[in-house]
């Protein structure tokens, strides 16, 4: 697993979503809430494991996000969980009541873990 650097930690902090692409081909992507813990990356698809952007990010296993003006190639990393409830916890204390959507067990079952993909530049990038 590649880990974030702190430059990366401090601009995911500073925003409240993210815009995650799955593969290649896909140019539109979808917006979701994230959560940091332990200094890993976390998302969840509040309608669970048939969510369409789940699946592909499940079936391609890489893909993008964009946070802010800044694009990162990543992994995803389904089936790893992570700590349930400190990522209950970071959710609530990100997003208040609004991080009920991502608590119920068909949420929990879509958890995604993301790692920043290996490359020649480990920090975001700015799009032009």
């Amino acid at each position: 697993m590649n880990t974030w650097t702190p430059e990366d930690l401090a601009l995911l902090a500073a925003h409240d979503s993210l815009v995650l692409t799955a593969g290649d081909s896909h140019p539109d992507g979808v917006e979701t809430g994230m959560v940091l813990v332990r200094g890993a990356l976390y998302v969840r698809a509040f309608r669970g494991v048939g969510s369409r952007w789940f699946r592909a990010a499940r079936e391609h296993g890489r893909g993008r996000i964009r946070v802010g003006p800044a694009t990162r190639e990543v992994l995803f990393a389904p089936g790893a969980a992570g700590p349930a409830a400190e990522i209950d916890a970071a959710y609530r204390d990100r997003y208040g009541p609004a991080a009920a959507l991502v608590h119920s067990p068909a949420a929990r079952a879509a958890t995604l873990r993301i790692d920043p993909a290996p490359a020649h530049s480990t920090a975001f990038s700015s799009i032009s």
